[in-house]
């Protein structure tokens, strides 16, 4: 027998860091080799972490909600030795098959470390607590809102003791929300950004007219063959993929003493959750049409919203396009996705009305906000940039695009 260490494993290209969101194996469980011992957040996704060994949990070291850094210890392991795990007996294989099945069926019972401290620090019976974590499991953002609500119900009466500030005091009190997980590292990122890089911005508005009248009268026929939606934001990412491949100063990034034109032309789309916000992107997305841009937008906002994106969904972004239309917003200012060179936020089509031939006329307007980092980028390119993503836009009609 032997005590190995278990490390925080690298998620993903640029990712540093990872903060435990909930422990899935106890001291004293037998885990299997690649068993998901750990729920980890990063800034690019959310992922399980494997065990690297056979053998037992011997001591968990960090607590949920702690933040570590790749390659720091996180808890121990007492393993068989090499030959052993090479070639296990019949009975170890049946006896570790046995206590997997057992932990799937029971994965509401494995209450981690902290999880059983915050329990026992205010006599809580996690019988009556509801999980909310993978497979029904109990975390302690539950034991904590479990201990409000005993607040809440008895007027601030409580039997319960505890020195855990509540997210809500009662009404007409401030209310404190910790700073933790995916709000955290967002956070943390856009300090970053505004740091580091020396914002400028500018903005154009497009006349989309031809282009809203040509997606609806498709979208349905479109919806009914291909199984998702056509939304605008397709036309949207589809337009500034090919201005990027014909500017690639903006599809670049800073790298202390050089600059770094980017040959990928790899989308970064925003897809909120909740309070959380994740950033997965469209891998070569100028090599796409708006159809093949559609469907990715619907399969990464799908496994974003169901917990299902992987590191590699996350990385090697080149550029960012954030939908803020969604929200009705028709003029905003985006921070930039660190180490891009910029991003384009695409606010809310509205009908607007527009002098054509000395004449009034309703017309779908959407105005494209881009901000820039000025040590790669001057007025002068992204000006052009945004024209060249204006004039595609408004020459898409059905005699001009095929999606």
């Amino acid at each position: 027998m032997a005590v190995k260490e278990i490390t925080m494993p690298k998620l993903g290209e640029s990712v540093t860091e990872g903060t435990i969101n909930s422990w899935l194996v106890n001291v004293g469980d037998t885990v299997k080799k690649y068993d998901p011992i750990a729920e980890i957040m990063t800034d690019k996704v959310n992922a399980e972490v494997p065990s690297s060994y056979s053998g037992v949990i011997k001591e968990i070291v960090r607590d949920e909600g702690d933040t570590v850094l790749v390659g720091e210890l996180i808890c121990y392991i007492e393993t068989e030795s090499e030959q052993e795990q090479r070639e296990p007996s019949e009975a170890v294989v049946e006896q570790a098959n046995v206590a997997t099945d057992d932990d799937s069926k029971n994965m509401r019972a494995r209450y981690s470390p902290a999880v059983v401290k915050l329990a026992s620090e205010h006599n809580i019976n996690l019988n009556n607590v509801e999980g909310t974590g993978l497979g029904g499991r109990i975390t302690r953002k539950d034991i904590k809102q479990y201990i409000q609500s005993l607040q809440t119900k008895d007027n601030g009466k409580t039997s319960v003791t505890t020195s855990v500030k509540p997210e809500q005091t009662g009404s007409g009190q401030d209310k404190e929300i910790a700073v933790t997980g995916v709000r955290k590292v967002i956070a943390e990122n856009m300090v970053k950004s505004k740091r580091e890089i020396p914002h400028a911005w500018m903005a154009v508005e497009v006349d989309v007219t031809n282009m809203v009248s040509y997606r609806n009268k498709i979208k349905d026929d479109f919806k009914q063959r291909e199984g998702y939606s056509l939304t605008y934001f397709a036309f949207f990412v589809h337009a500034v993929a090919r201005a990027l491949k014909e500017f690639p100063e903006v599809n670049s990034m800073w790298a202390d003493d050089k600059i770094i034109q980017r040959h990928e032309v790899n989308i970064s789309i925003a897809v909120a959750k909740e309070n959380e916000l994740f950033v997965p992107v469209i891998k070569h997305a100028n090599e796409k049409s708006v159809t093949g841009i559609a469907k990715e937008i619907y399969q990464l906002a799908h496994k974003a919203r169901n917990n299902q994106l992987q590191a590699e969904d996350m990385e090697n972004g080149t550029f960012t396009v954030n939908n803020t239309g969604t929200f009705g917003s028709v003029s905003s200012m985006g921070i930039i996705n660190h180490p891009q060179a910029a991003i384009l936020q695409v606010e809310s089509i509205v009908k607007r009305p527009v002098i054509i031939n000395d004449m009034f006329a309703a017309r779908d307007i959407v105005s494209l906000s881009l901000s820039l980092d000025h040590r790669i980028l001057d007025g002068l390119i992204c000006g052009r940039f945004l024209a060249r993503i204006k004039e595609i836009l408004e020459n898409i009609n059905e005699e001009t695009t095929t999606i």
